[in-house]
This record gives structure tokens, C-alpha cells and sequence, in this order.
């Protein structure tokens, strides 16, 4: 495949493309609780399934290149909503108030915490004296390159900010985008990955590197959802892990790609991807409240020549089945339905029946008819997943799936079987099927060219 590098991205005239609106994801754990209105830009994926754990890191000989030159640091919110914080780093670090002066100079050994008064935060040692209160944010920075700030008792590259609001504080990493991505990739493609599956992690690094450039535009919205930082750490954007995450598989992965986004079209795209399409990926009209996309058209992951081969089959959830009885679809709905239907003010009632009233041309569940004994709701697209949970709160796996009910003799709904194909929203790339496109030889730029068709590689300077 021919190579597109030449096509050069200059961030300072980013020209970004917006992906569709949709409504956001279940956090893949994927992570949250989805919004009811659409956003303009939606998460890169959700419920990414887990290949498997992956093993301590393998020392590497050569780390990838952290910062490229120009390109400014992504800010990664860890905690939204925390009361207080410990400052603490693996070497002499030293903290910093909004206008860059020195606060605090200390050594790893120091126990220090944040503390929180209405917008003001202030530094104190335990069992010694505080920094005067300090409105604003504060920053905590290593004075060596090979130490690592620490939160929740986990290591991250990079700087650590504290963000006060009106009611909580912001825990931010802020770090260099390919550092970011270090802590990204393997969390998001799984591991460990083996040699012939290393073109899927090369996909999977270009992709995420690819949403997070969107953000970092300002392009999506994202500057209405907060100020103080660009993305959240979780599946409402991209699961990251910090150094903790990394591993030398990736390493690889991301280091290969350096700076290396997708585009189409001459402008820079975010592209979603998902764990497993189930057979064929979906257009984003089908699933989102969304127009369609030109780089974002259903592609089949059939295997050819093959009848009922797939890429993407060796997924766990590549086929799968849900049963809820009476009570727990009771249950569900009388949790959930209100968040995407007007509901009575008693509730919407025992359900008496389920079915799809509607499929897309993908064959995923366009729209769901549920009815109960106080009236009928009518459920659309990815909405269906997150009325339809399990009684531990998982979302449904996808909307790729045939409704089974069983009936009890007075005419009662007695069980609800789902059968179902794919694990996610099913539009973009599907993860497992790069793996198994890697795995027959493909490259990442084969793999991405077939789940964004149309669109190139560009090179961020």
C-alpha cells in the first residue's frame, strides 16, 4: 500500500473534521453513565473486551519518543469529583501556583495533601505547616525525567494538577500526547499482543492518536464540558492507565506510528472504534443521533471465500446471549426507561412484551417496541443498551441481536431471551477484526483504510 505520509498536518491550522453527534457511550467498564442529550464529538469506542491481562513490562532497549516538537501536552482528568488529594511523586518534586511560582520543594519521601476550600487549595505536610490558600489550580512537578507523579497509588508520566470548582477537585495528568498514548494502547487493544498481530496494535495507536488530536483542537465542544482538562481517563473518551498501563507491545505500537493520524479529505478525523462488530460494522445514522459520515460506511468482516468467517471471530462476545426473567426486565425498565422515554408518574408498569419494531441496514435494532400495562415506549438505536441492562448495570453488548420471549400461560411475559452478535456501538474500527486482519498479514494501513475508507495517514508536526 502506498504510502500517504506526505499528507502534513500543522497543528496550529488544524482544519478538523467532526465525527457525528451521538449519545455517549457506557463507560468501556469502556466507564459512567450516558448523557441524554447527543455531543459532537462521540467517545472513541466502548466496553472494549479485555484479549487478557497483560504481563509485567519487558525492559526495551529504546523507549518511544515522548514529545513531538510543537505539539502541545494533553490534560488528562483522573478525578472529577475528589475532596482532597495526596501529593506525592517517586523523586524531589516541587509544586507550583497558577502563576508558575514554587510553592512547595520536596523530596519522594514527604507526605503532603491538597486541601480544598471553596475555590481555594492550599498544601499541607503532614504534621507540620500549610502553603497560604491559593485560588485556582496548583501543579505538581518531578524535577527528574525518569520520575513519576502518583496518584491513587499509581504512577503517571508527566505533570499533576489539582483543579478546585465550586464543589470538588480536579485531578488532571498533564503529559506529552505520545506519552499519553503509552498508557492508552494497551488498555485499548488488549495484550499481550504477538508478532503477527503487531499491525492491529499500529492501527490502534493511529486511531487513538487521531481522537486525541481532535480534542486537542478544541474542534468537538470539548471546551464546554470543562476547561481544566481535555479528556476523561475512562471509556467516555479513552481508557488510560498511566504508566502503569504500559507495555513494551505498544511501546512498540506507538512508537512505530509516531505522530501519524488519520485524515480525510485533507482534514483531520476522530475515528470511534469498538471491541467486536459481530459481522459487520454499522454507519453512524444507525446507531447514534447522528448524520452519516463519508469515512464512516458499513464495511462486512467477512472473511472472503469463506461462508461464515469472520475477522473478527475469535471475540469472546463475537456471539453471545442475555436471558432476563420477569422481574429483572421489570426491573430494567422501571430503573432506566425513564432516562430515554416520558414514563407515567407512577412508572411505565409490568412489561407484557418486547420486539423490534425497526433494523438498520446492517441488520443491528433500529427501534424497540416495549409494552407494559400502563402504556407503550418505543426505544431508538444505542438507547436499547442502556435500558436492557443486566441487574449488575452492565449496558447490553450491542444492538446487533433477535429478541426470544417465553410466555407464561395467563398470557404474562415470563422470560426474555437476547441473542446477539459484537461487543459495542459497531461503528469504525473493529478491534478484533484488526487483530484478525493482522493476523492474515494485513498492514495497520490496510486495516484502517478498510474500517475509514477513503481516508489516508497524515504526520503531525
Amino acid at each position: 500500500m502506498k504510502s500517504t505520509r506526505g499528507a502534513t498536518l500543522l497543528v496550529a491550522a488544524l482544519l478538523v473534521g467532526c465525527v457525528t453527534k451521538r449519545v455517549h457511550e457506557e463507560p468501556p467498564v469502556i466507564r459512567g453513565d450516558p448523557q441524554a442529550a447527543p455531543r459532537p464529538v462521540p467517545p472513541a469506542h466502548d466496553s472494549t473486551a479485555r484479549v487478557g491481562e497483560a504481563p509485567p513490562d519487558i525492559p526495551r532497549d529504546e523507549a518511544p519518543r515522548q514529545r513531538i516538537e510543537g505539539v502541545k501536552d494533553v490534560r488528562i482528568a483522573l478525578a472529577t469529583a475528589a475532596q482532597g488529594a495526596a501529593l506525592a511523586a517517586t523523586g524531589p518534586w516541587r509544586l507550583f501556583d497558577a502563576r508558575n511560582a514554587v510553592l512547595v520543594r520536596a523530596r519522594a519521601s514527604d507526605t503532603w495533601t491538597i486541601e480544598r476550600r471553596g475555590r481555594e487549595l492550599r498544601a499541607t505536610i503532614v504534621g507540620g505547616s500549610a502553603t497560604p490558600w491559593s485560588e485556582g489550580m496548583l501543579t505538581l512537578r518531578p524535577d527528574r525525567d525518569d520520575a513519576f507523579v502518583l496518584f491513587a497509588q499509581h504512577r503517571y508520566r508527566g505533570a499533576m494538577r489539582f483543579v478546585s470548582t465550586d464543589s470538588a477537585l480536579v485531578v488532571v495528568n498533564v503529559l506529552p500526547v505520545e506519552s499519553y498514548l503509552r498508557g492508552v494502547v494497551p488498555l485499548e487493544i488488549g495484550g499481550p499482543r504477538a508478532a503477527n498481530e503487531m499491525a492491529a496494535v499500529e492501527a490502534q495507536a493511529i486511531a487513538a492518536r487521531s481522537y486525541t488530536f481532535v480534542r486537542l483542537a478544541g474542534a468537538d465542544g470539548s471546551a464546554s464540558r470543562s476547561a481544566a482538562y481535555d479528556m476523561l481517563a475512562g471509556v467516555s473518551d479513552q481508557v488510560y492507565g498511566g504508566a502503569d498501563a504500559e507495555r513494551a507491545f505498544a511501546d512498540q505500537g506507538v512508537a512505530a506510528t509516531s505522530g501519524q493520524v488519520i485524515m480525510f479529505g485533507g482534514r483531520l478525523v476522530s475515528a470511534p472504534y469498538h471491541s467486536a462488530c459481530g459481522g459487520e460494522t454499522a454507519s453512524p445514522e444507525e446507531v447514534w443521533r447522528a448524520g452519516p459520515e463519508p469515512y464512516l460506511r458499513r464495511v462486512s468482516d467477512r472473511i472472503p471465500g469463506t461462508a461464515d468467517r469472520y475477522y473478527c471471530d475469535g471475540a469472546p462476545r463475537f456471539a453471545w446471549t442475555r436471558a432476563f426473567t420477569s422481574e429483572e426486565i421489570d426491573a430494567a425498565v422501571r430503573a432506566n426507561l425513564k432516562n430515554y422515554a416520558t414514563v407515567p408518574s407512577g412508572g411505565p408498569g409490568h412489561v407484557r412484551s418486547v420486539s423490534v419494531d425497526l433494523r438498520t441496514p446492517s441488520g443491528r435494532v433500529a427501534r424497540l417496541a416495549i409494552a407494559t400495562d400502563r402504556g407503550s415506549f418505543t426505544l431508538r438505536g444505542n438507547d436499547v443498551r442502556y435500558v436492557l441492562r443486566a441487574a449488575g448495570g452492565e449496558i447490553l453488548n450491542s444492538t446487533y441481536f433477535t429478541i426470544e420471549s417465553e410466555f407464561r400461560r395467563d398470557g404474562g411475559l415470563s422470560r426474555l431471551v437476547v441473542r446477539g452478535n459484537g461487543y459495542g456501538h459497531g461503528i469504525g474500527m473493529c478491534q478484533w477484526g484488526a487483530i484478525g486482519r493482522s493476523r492474515a498479514g494485513q498492514t495497520a494501513r490496510q486495516i484502517l483504510a478498510t474500517y475509514y475508507p477513503g481516508t489516508t495517514i497524515g504526520t503531525v508536526n
